[in-house]
């Protein structure tokens, strides 16, 4: 399961060994809906391998503008703290195990 991404947890999130993924999105945004199913069926692949979050866009304006988030939905990559890729709009699975895959 995805973790969710606030300000309280984000120090933990932003530290971590592991490669992340965080997926900027919001509950009325279409695009979104449509790759969180994806995001979430990653999260159990992908366990103990790569940090895989959500973030509510609405939620967390700080995290948003650390990351220059524009539009939604977007997905961040990281690797030792630093974005090395980014996908923005609607996707597909096999985009972001392209993505991830890089990152391992």
């Amino acid at each position: 399961m995805a973790i969710e991404l606030t300000t309280e947890n984000y120090g933990e999130v932003a530290a971590s060994k592991l490669p992340v993924l965080i997926d900027f999105g919001a509950e009325w945004c279409g695009p979104c809906r449509m790759v969180a199913p994806i995001v979430e069926e990653l999260a159990g692949e992908y366990e103990g391998r790569v940090l895989i979050c959500t973030c509510d866009a609405e939620k967390s304006d700080d995290i948003v503008a650390t990351y220059k988030v524009r539009n939604i939905p977007t997905l961040v990559f990281l690797k030792e703290g630093q974005e090395v890729a980014r996908i923005v709009g609607a996707t597909t699975k096999a985009e972001i195990v392209d993505k991830l895959s890089k990152l391992l």
